[in-house]
């Protein structure tokens, strides 16, 4: 496997110069080059989503604040929950250390357990090798949020951590389990782009086989409740930046996004942008989709899987 290191000028990545428009005809065409005429909507609704750590966290994340650990399940809830509806796999996720660990590696007994029962796709945060070794043979999929501006791991999470720390986290996950997927999540920097072009960068040295780009959403009783999320426009810049420089690698619009007028607004441009599935997409989205000549097809598990 490639190993990258973050230096100061490596991989200062910039967005195109073209209009919007441009570049949208262009990840389209790309994507009808390369991929089926077809696109997943995604209703994740028989994945089963696991805190091992509770509503704790140690960590007080200026765009989540807890918020999010909230609807999740703890391992005994979510055992008893996954056999009464009959789900098909789990997301294994909770709060983080004050070193930005998912702590899941205390919890492998029961997480094997688990395996028994249906997929597993983890959240795991930053990694060691050992913690990265352990998933060997027990992660299905492992979603990485990939961050390598400083100033965003620094401020939004409150991490005396740097990208680099990021990056090595991510080829180690990568070194031991066979699908590690970057999550982007644009606007994760007081709702501006900031790093998301250059992470792009560092991802096509790397090879990522898979992209997950989510959406900053304004979330109440959060250090940045009051901002807003980047425009629709911007994003689907960066998504069709995504198309372009990775024009065979499957790329999904995750569930975290803004809802309303604004995810309307988006999920029409990522699907003009070539994004090959959309999840929790507005009601509008398969019709629109019809017309563009793609066959709708649905999925019903956590995207990843």
């Amino acid at each position: 496997m490639k190993v990258v290191e973050i230096t100061g000028s490596q991989n200062n990545e910039s967005p195109p110069e073209e209009s919007l428009e441009e570049l949208l005809e262009k990840a389209w065409a790309l994507r009808q080059a390369n991929f089926p005429p077809e696109i997943e909507i995604n209703h994740p609704q028989k994945t089963t989503v696991i805190s091992v750590t509770g509503h704790q966290c140690a960590l007080n994340c200026a765009h989540c604040g807890r918020h999010y650990l909230e609807g999740m399940l703890t391992l005994e809830e979510g055992e008893r929950r996954h056999r009464l509806e009959g789900n098909k796999s789990f997301l294994i996720s909770g709060g983080s250390t004050g070193e930005g660990k998912v702590p899941f590696y205390q919890h492998l007994d029961r997480l094997r357990q688990l395996k028994r029962q249906g997929r597993l796709n983890f959240h795991v945060g930053l990694v060691d090798e050992e913690e990265a070794r352990a998933l060997a043979g027990l992660a299905d999929a492992v979603s990485f949020d990939f961050v390598v501006d400083d100033a965003s791991i620094q401020e939004v999470f409150g991490l005396k951590r740097r990208g680099e720390d990021y990056l090595r986290s991510y080829q180690l996950l990568r070194r031991y389990t066979p699908r590690v997927i970057p999550h982007l999540l644009v606007g994760l920097y007081r709702g501006q782009i900031a790093g998301e072009y250059r992470a792009l960068g560092y991802l096509r040295e790397l090879g990522a086989t898979d992209l997950v780009f989510i959406v900053f959403r304004p979330t109440p009783g959060t250090r940045y409740a009051e901002l807003p999320p980047p425009p629709p426009a911007e994003v689907a810049r960066l998504l069709a930046t995504a198309r372009l420089w990775f024009p065979t690698t499957p790329i999904t619009l995750g569930c975290m996004r803004p809802g309303g007028t604004y995810r309307m607004e988006l999920d029409e441009l990522a699907l003009r942008a070539g994004v090959n599935k959309i999840v929790n997409p507005a009601p509008e989205l398969a019709t629109l989709a019809a017309a563009r000549g793609l066959r709708v097809f649905t999925g019903d598990e956590c995207c990843v899987l």
